[in-house]
């Protein structure tokens, strides 16, 4: 026997970010919003209080705030003629498993995407001609920055993110990322501190011509009260951001920056521990008219809804699209399609230097502590005599200084057992220090999501099949970008350096520099090459938004939360200022 619920305004299919966000603008805005979240119920003051929040074992080793995978799994194969195999172990992909989803357990790194990343395939034919694009599949955002910014300033406002403004209104400020698009407002609080390793870095790259900045974090530098009212702590820069919670109501989340008030409204709820299966269909094949869910219990029920708004982790987004039957599956060999089209991850390496009889204090850390370059990110250098397009934020960071996590951490060479390397570590841990380049991912062709034919869930349904592999341009990318990185760490002195660039060899899911997984259910103005409008609205059932980092048709050098964030806010108000008063397209395909 399936339950029907009572039908609401508006039903969201995950809270996390995307979902709080959107839930705080509608129901503000008066609509009756009922969010459904597959993982339970966390707070602070029972989940990850002071005393439970720096468990290393529990949270990072373990993830314990992360999907199991006796939940999903996704398939895996770099290209299309092999068979794709269930994926046993996360590391690459960190989908969340609570109210709050990955915003709970994030590093905390806020930034906004460089215009550029939003117009990548106008803005490198007007610069370099239409040959510097051959082997991409390139596609603008149908959204300019400066479009986005009022969006972006929202989001950081609910967020506190700290930082210090580079580019304001018109201005260009010295020790802000004087590269970064333009702002009307600085940050709502101050950057943080440098620690020694931030400071020397930040010597080193000036003398070298460069212009560093202090990254904008989540983890905020002073108490704040934000616009919804709700108090945040300063950041004791414990180190415990990531995979971690915070005890100290310090860090950005959902938990910490919208749920307060957002769970006082009458006309919000939430089920937790029920997952959304798919959407349903209407008659009229224009609109769907509710989701499918499945209890904890194993009950299925139907949820009615006037608008059905996707918020999961990018994966489940462009799973919930596949196995709704909405939109048309993209298929590689012919470039129609649009499901599954444009995924890609994002293109990443580390430098890390040994120095004798330096303590660079690695427990004095904060998920986004650090100083960044981004001299050699997006397009602010000219490629014109390069072999590749894109480029990498390079940054030092004091992130966290976690025993276990850094164990790995010895001089190459050391033997990686026993006396020795007890000795070595001992040594090691204060003298190491590290530079990361985080850089843009192109899409390609032959990378993309599907479901798998032969995998299924739990519950009977096709498992999500991930075919990708590291194109040309991102290999290229990614060593001139390290090779900068490994120049900058032999300048500031390491006698030992140890390198690792990922796309050197093929991509595999075990091995991880990053989460950041795009793509997939695309927005752009042409409904030929995108499965979303630019305000999130599906082509193809008009009642359907979808919202997440599946929406990017390209990875910028940077974290997606924060655009995530500003993406749900321009989603969210298309919704209550235009939508509900004339349903239908918003945007004539």
């Amino acid at each position: 026997m399936t339950i029907e619920r009572k039908k609401v305004d508006a039903v969201i299919c995950g809270l996390g970010w995307a979902g709080s966000v959107i839930a705080e603008e509608l129901t503000r805005a008066g609509l009756n919003v009922l969010a459904i979240e597959r993982g339970a119920w966390r707070d602070t003051s029972t989940d990850f209080p002071p005393a439970v929040d720096p468990d290393e074992l529990r949270w990072q080793t373990r993830r314990s705030m992360t999907q199991p995978m006796s939940v999903e799994t996704t398939t895996f194969r770099n290209r299309p003629d092999q068979k794709a195999a269930p994926v046993r172990d996360w590391n690459a992909y960190q989908f969340g498993w609570n109210v709050g989803g990955a915003g709970t357990h994030w590093a905390g790194m806020a930034w906004r995407f460089n215009p550029w990343d939003f117009e990548v395939r106008s803005k490198t034919i007007e610069r370099y001609g239409v040959e510097k694009t051959e082997g991409l599949q390139l596609q603008d955002w149908g959204v300019t920055y400066e479009e986005m910014e009022p969006y972006y300033d929202r989001f950081e406002r609910i967020a506190g993110i700290s930082g210090k403004a580079g580019h304001l209104n018109g201005e260009k400020i010295t020790g802000g990322n004087v590269f970064e698009g333009a702002r009307t407002r600085d940050y709502p609080t101050p950057p943080l501190e440098d620690t020694h390793w931030m400071s020397k870095y930040r010597k080193v790259v000036t003398d070298m011509g460069y212009h560093p900045f202090t990254i904008p974090a989540g983890n905020l530098s002073q108490a704040y009260v934000n616009p919804l009212g709700i108090t945040m702590g300063p950041c004791t820069y414990c180190g415990f951001c990531d995979f971690h919670g915070c005890g100290n109501f310090s860090k950005s989340s959902p938990q910490a920056c919208i749920l307060p008030a957002l769970m006082r409204r009458d006309n919000f709820s939430v089920l937790t521990e029920t997952e959304v299966l798919h959407a349903v269909k209407d008659e009229d094949g224009q609109t769907v008219k509710g989701v499918n869910f499945v209890t904890k219990e194993g009950k299925l029920g139907f949820q009615p809804a006037d608008i059905v708004i996707f918020t999961a982790y990018q994966m489940d987004n462009v799973r919930l699209m596949l196995l709704s039957g909405v939109g048309k599956p993209y298929n590689p060999a012919t470039g129609e399609g649009t499901i599954g089209r444009n995924y890609s991850y994002q293109t990443c390496s580390s430098v890390t230097g040994f120095f004798d009889n330096e303590n660079m204090n690695p427990f004095i850390g904060a998920g986004a502590l650090g100083v960044q370059i981004d001299d050699f990110n997006a397009d602010n250098f000219d490629h014109s005599d390069l072999d590749f397009i894109g480029g990498a934020g390079i940054m030092a960071f004091n992130t966290n200084g976690r025993p276990i996590q850094n164990a790995g951490n010895v001089r190459p060479g050391t033997r990686r057992w026993g006396t020795e390397w007890k000795k070595a570590y001992a040594r090691d841990y204060q003298n190491a220090a590290s530079i990361f380049c985080q850089g843009t991912s192109m899409p390609h062709k032959d990378a993309y999501l599907d479901l798998d034919p032969e995998y299924k869930d739990r519950h009977g349904q096709p498992l999500l099949r991930v075919t990708f592999d590291w194109n040309e341009n991102d290999q290229k990318m990614a060593k001139y970008a390290t090779d900068k990185a490994i120049d900058i760490m032999k300048r500031a002195g390491a006698v030992d350096i140890m390198v690792d660039n990922q796309a050197e060899e093929s991509w595999n899911p075990y091995k991880q520099h990053s989460s950041h997984t795009i793509g997939g259910a695309v927005m752009g103005a042409d409904p030929s090459t995108s499965a979303l409008n630019p305000y999130l609205q599906s082509w193809d059932a008009h009642n359907l938004f979808v919202v997440g980092a599946s929406a990017f048709p390209n990875n910028g050098g940077f974290n997606p939360t924060l655009t995530v964030g500003a993406l749900a806010v321009r989603a969210a108000r298309a919704i209550h200022e235009t939508y509900i008063h004339n349903p239908g397209p918003m945007v004539k395909g």
